[in-house]
């Protein structure tokens, strides 16, 4: 009954959402407190209290039927205005608000842009590892997925292999930093070098290659690391954001897109955005939540929490045996496995009832990722766990 398109996504579900799943039947068995569950990116630090307030504020000061209505496709407009001043008060840019584009997330802002630009067969290249579900993103709109193997080193994009991969047929590029699953931050040397290898291969072959910068992450960092503005290093930049981490929004779905002038054919762009916004079913972002960020643009989580947990379990970890990169950003840690078959450590993790995701879910095999945007309690309870895991191999 379902479509052939359909049957490959359902015989491989997320192996995220999958372990997420694995873990409610466990804590039903064990019980939830000995049930040590880093699959899934959900955050545990609780929404601003700004919010809460910014929710009761809007619902009694602004007229129903204006806060519960239709708008234009791509948002209040005095919302997009108040995020592209706030952008340029913090980046020193010049957006105004028909470069505000307010979509369903960061997801449905991807799936908004790549509709926009894809024609059949274009290619769309990722840097690995990388969030799977772009593969699903692309296939959408009938593009083609080309991925650069990863530099485990230090998992700053491999450049050289980048740029062996673009051909005429590339329309676009995907970059995530922070980045998910290593919590790497791109450098400004990496995304300048990434700048100037689009330029060229923009001249060599004759047309527009847009570079989509997904950003749900980039307001956690760590140790001072500044999280570079992708827009100041090349003119065909689109950003798609997310209010789910910096605000602990995920299930409010609230996001844009950032469609700069400088892109070419910027307005034209923009307005077939918002149509594609319509026509993908979303008709319009949820209009109580445009009307709360407008008013929460100074709101921020507590990333220090995300940061203790962050040190705790690196610092533990790397004391077990285990080999990670720090993380810069984002609230994951990248462990490299044991064995050469990861899914062989995350069966062995899941006898001591931790729960990780394989690196094959983010075309990296070899690695685990290791979700701590959990309570600081749970990572504490799960470390002999861990060093159970440790002991097991010998490490």
């Amino acid at each position: 009954m379902i479509s052939e398109r359909m049957g490959p996504l359902v015989e491989n579900n997320s192996a995220i959402r999958t372990m997420f799943e694995e873990g409610k039947r466990m804590a039903k068995i064990y019980g939830a407190e000995q049930v040590y569950d880093f699959s899934l990116g959900n955050p545990n630090v609780p929404a601003p209290k700004e919010v809460r307030q910014a929710i009761l504020d809007v619902l009694d000061e602004e007229p129903s039927t204006f806060v519960h209505g239709y708008m234009n496709n791509a948002g209040f407009e005095d919302v997009r205005e108040a995020i592209a001043l706030s952008l340029n008060q913090r980046f020193g840019t010049n957006f105004h608000q028909n470069n505000i584009l307010m979509t369903v997330g960061a997801a449905s802002g991807m799936n908004v842009i790549l509709k926009t630009l894809l024609n059949p067969e274009d290619q769309v290249i990722v840097f690995a590892p990388y969030f799977l579900e772009y593969n699903a993103y692309v296939r959408n709109y009938d593009g083609r997925l080309v991925i650069v193997p990863p530099d485990t080193r230090d998992f700053q994009p491999n450049l050289q292999e980048f740029e062996k991969r673009i051909t005429e047929k590339t329309k676009a590029v995907i970059i995530n930093t922070p980045n998910n699953p290593t919590g790497v931050v791109y450098s400004r040397e990496t995304l300048e070098k990434i700048g100037e290898i689009l330029k060229k291969k923009q001249e060599e072959y004759g047309g527009a290659i847009v570079l989509i910068s997904d950003e749900p992450y980039r307001e956690l960092a760590y140790d001072g690391v500044s999280v570079p503005f992708v827009t100041k290093f090349y003119d065909n930049t689109v950003v798609c954001y997310s209010y789910s981490k910096s605000l602990s929004l995920p299930g409010e779905r609230i996001g844009y897109l950032l469609i700069p002038d400088e892109l070419t054919d910027s307005s034209q762009v923009f307005g077939a955005a918002s149509i594609a916004n319509r026509v993908l079913g979303c008709v319009n972002a949820p209009s109580l939540m445009q009307r709360v960020i407008k008013r929460c643009l100074n709101a921020a989580v507590n990333v220090e929490a995300y940061d203790r947990n962050r040190n705790l379990l690196y610092r533990s970890l790397t004391e077990y045996g285990f080999c990670c990169i720090k993380p810069q950003g984002a609230f994951y840690l990248f462990v490299e496995s044991p064995e050469e078959d990861e899914k062989k450590l995350c069966e062995v993790c899941k006898k001591y009832h931790i729960l990780v995701v394989p690196g094959s879910s983010f075309a990296c095999p070899g690695y685990v990722r290791i979700s701590y945007c959990v309570s600081y309690e749970q990572i504490k309870r799960s470390l002999p766990a861990f060093r159970k895991v440790a002991e097991e191999y010998k490490l």
